[in-house]
């Protein structure tokens, strides 16, 4: 069975506060980086999994990004997805 990669990254929305991208920047400051104006923390979630077809393995992807991976009220989330050799 083809196995693929998925690469899920999940920001908060933009008008959601981020308090810990927000601390992050203010201790860039202080460590001398001024150049920095807006910093927003999220994360990146990496899986190989199994699928008969790529179209397969997307929509077992966005199911688990949807309801496992990010928050839809506050977040939101974009896909990277190969096919490995």
């Amino acid at each position: 069975m083809p196995r693929f990669v998925a690469r899920v990254q999940v920001q908060l929305r933009p008008s959601v506060l981020d308090p810990a991208g927000e601390a992050t920047r203010a201790a860039a400051q202080r460590l001398g980086v001024t150049g920095v104006r807006q910093l927003r923390i999220g994360k990146m979630v990496e899986m190989e999994l199994e699928a008969a077809t790529i179209e397969a393995a997307r929509s077992e992807v966005e199911l688990l990004s949807d309801r496992l991976l990010a928050n839809p009220v506050t977040e939101n989330w974009t896909l990277a997805l190969e096919q490995c050799e």
